[in-house]
């Protein structure tokens, strides 16, 4: 029972941090979200497919 509350509470702390850092946040919006500009998750350069920039082009990622 100690596990599953402990448990419980790590998760809820975690939950409640993002919670913070999103209220935070200029519009609730994480800088850098677009994979396209990681190169660790993007070893074929392809474009993003959200707002579809290229790696080469940084910038915030946004639907315009």
């Amino acid at each position: 029972m100690k596990l599953f509350l402990l448990t419980l509470a790590l998760l809820t702390l975690a939950v409640a941090g993002i919670a913070i850092k999103i209220w935070a946040k200029k519009d609730g919006k994480f800088a850098g979200t677009c994979a396209s500009q990681n190169p660790f998750l993007n070893k074929d350069g392809e474009a993003c497919g959200m707002c579809g920039r290229l790696p080469s082009e940084m910038g915030d990622c946004s639907n315009e």
